[in-house]
């Protein structure tokens, strides 16, 4: 069909489709094999940027918060690796959050090959939010030092399951609590990791309950004293408040879960100093649509179910 439409060879038909040239309805058909249904529109822009090329935009244009010489600030989606851990097959390396930054400054500094890049911090595949890299040996032992004395701000936002109140947790965490999943010592034991968090209720949600019912879930802020592996999640699950989305830390949690796309919790804030000159550097970044999608259908449930 794009034969005749372009006027073109099978071979030339088929660079302008793998081209991003081609486009079906509103979408771009990247496959020489994709099928067209009766009644679609088909549209042939010999001047249509490669999807590359539209990939590189929109990562330049969403991945990155900040960028100079000594750190960027990255804006992390869900879903995303922060790096590989070496049972990925090339494509998923390539597609991790740290090969995605190096291309967007390789890109952005004219650079060939990798752009160097410290990796100072990480986020859970499932999580979303703000974290930082640094550029430079000196900047990456600089912020290290930071997280090292609790210097480095950062506040995730989260729905968790029931009514969750105010408080700080503070424990010491290891890698299997007796039941193969890390958590909290046993009995109170000063083993492990130390790991403080913060909890601030900002909103129940009644998740379709009568009003004079427990909340279904609250949406909380956490603030990180310490930054270690599953802290929010784990914290939270020992205190019979799950995350939202959660899958892994669920096994003592007798309630019913709400459904979710993915884990509910965002790293909202993020401060430290900078590197190279110790000025205060703060940034911010509101939920993703998945975050907000689930929480605006258990405020309407709220509203359908108070009387």
């Amino acid at each position: 069909m794009i034969r005749a439409l372009a006027s073109v060879s099978w071979s030339d038909a088929r660079r302008l489709i793998e081209t991003g040239k081609v486009l079906v309805g509103s979408a771009v058909a990247t496959s020489p094999r994709r099928r067209v249904l009766d009644g679609e529109r088909i549209e042939v822009r010999l001047s249509a940027p490669r999807p590359e090329t539209v990939r590189r935009r929109r990562l330049e244009g969403e991945l990155v918060v900040y960028v100079d010489a000594s750190v960027v600030v990255v804006n992390k989606p869900a879903g995303v690796s922060t790096i590989p851990y070496g049972d990925e097959d090339p494509a998923e390396q390539a597609a991790t959050l740290d090969a995605l930054v190096r291309e967007v400054l390789a890109r952005r500094d004219r650079l060939r090959g990798r752009a160097p890049l410290g990796v100072v911090q990480r986020l859970d595949k499932g999580t979303s939010g703000l974290l930082v890299f640094a550029r430079t040996l000196a900047a990456k032992k600089h912020l290290a030092q930071q997280l090292r004395v609790r210097a480095m701000h950062r506040q995730y936002l989260a729905l968790a399951h029931g009514a969750v109140p105010r408080g700080t947790y503070r424990t010491y965490l290891v890698e299997d609590r007796g039941d193969g999943l890390r958590g909290s010592a046993r009995g109170g034991r000063r083993e492990g990791q130390l790991a403080v968090t913060h909890v601030e209720p900002i909103e129940a949600l009644r998740g379709g309950q009568q009003a004079e019912g427990a909340p279904a879930a609250t949406l909380v802020a956490c603030r990180l004293e310490t930054g270690r592996t599953h802290q929010i999640r784990i914290h939270l699950a020992e205190a019979g408040h799950p995350l939202v989305g959660e899958t892994v830390y669920v096994r003592d949690h007798r309630g019913a879960r709400l459904p979710a796309p993915r884990l509910m919790l965002h790293a909202a804030e993020l401060g430290f100093n900078h590197p190279a000159d110790d000025r205060p550097m703060r940034f911010q970044a509101p939920p993703p649509p998945d975050f907000d999608d689930v929480l605006e259908r258990l405020r309407e449930a709220q509203g359908e179910g108070a009387t």
